[in-house]
């Protein structure tokens, strides 16, 4: 495989929120063949390279953005690799989808990921931003990653020399441009209708209090200290307000939604005036988990 380079990559087609101008590039590696032709890339360009899953926690500027995005193309789906004790070690591709993850491993009756259910991304980005739903954390899961970087290639480090935290992961000195490649995590075997059972429970819990079907990037705002985001901002007047065509979400005020011709000015002015909003009713400042560019 060579690498793919696209020019002008819309921001906007490759982000949940569908909100975002281009990018000077779009690197897409396809197989491990491609990484030494990403690390020339990368040290010939001055563009800021940013690493992009499926674009589901990303705020995007309008206009043009001087960044190279660095893309891992689909990858084949998940692995059991080995069983210790009574945990099936699981390996797959970060290219992955975080919800084909999940459907493999309900089909496979193998049990720990349930809580995560209904969130989209893929599996590089669930251990970037640690993600966690219904008290289950990406990263309690995890048994290693596969790290790659230009100076170092491919690496395999465990978790435990690995921080995960909320909304948060890093490795021992991680250099920039580093490439979460593949993932290990352990699972436990149950059966695919008991597994099934707790995923749509999950999912109806979900579909009944947030707006999963809706153009958006899930919460906006970290929850501050143990208290919850989405209450502060309900609380402080904030549920269904919208500046031009994007809004706080009526399910739930920590979700930011496009309504239809959202553009990310509208949506940064929003994200704005919730946090001065929290600011003046609490006295707390929000901090944002949507990545913004």
């Amino acid at each position: 495989m060579t690498l793919e380079l696209i020019p002008n990559p819309s921001l906007a087609q490759r982000t949940t929120l569908r909100l975002g101008g281009t990018a000077d590039v779009e690197a897409v590696v396809h197989d491990e063949r491609d990484l030494d032709e990403l690390g020339c890339f990368l040290a010939t360009h001055t563009l800021r390279p940013f690493v992009l899953g499926k674009g589901s926690n990303l705020l995007a500027s309008d206009g043009r953005l001087d960044l190279a995005l660095i893309r891992v193309g689909a990858g084949s789906g998940p692995l059991r690799v080995e069983r210790t004790d009574d945990t099936l070690i699981v390996r797959c591709p970060a290219s992955l989808a975080l919800p084909g993850l999940l459907g493999w491993a309900k089909k496979a009756g193998l049990a720990g990921l349930e809580g995560l259910t209904g969130i989209p991304g893929s599996v590089g980005g669930a251990v970037a931003m640690n993600a966690g739903s219904y008290g289950v954390e990406f990263g309690d899961l995890v048994t290693r990653v596969r790290l790659w970087s230009p100076a170092g290639g491919l690496v395999w480090v465990a978790a435990n020399e690995c921080v995960f935290g909320y909304r948060h992961f890093s490795a021992p000195a991680r250099p920039a441009g580093r490439l979460i490649w593949e993932v290990e995590i352990g699972l436990s075997e149950s059966t695919p209708r008991s597994v099934h059972r707790q995923m749509q429970s999950v999912y109806e819990k979900k579909r009944a209090t947030q707006p999963v079907t809706a153009r958006s990037a899930g919460c906006v705002f970290k929850n501050p200290g143990g208290e919850s985001a989405g209450r502060l901002l309900d609380k402080a007047g904030m549920k269904g307000v919208r500046v031009g065509d994007m809004a706080f979400s009526e399910m739930h005020a920590n979700f930011l939604v496009n309504l239809g011709q959202g553009t990310s000015a509208q949506a940064m002015e929003l994200i704005e005036t919730g946090r001065e909003a929290v600011r003046d009713a609490f006295g707390v400042a929000l901090e944002t988990e949507v990545i913004t560019l």
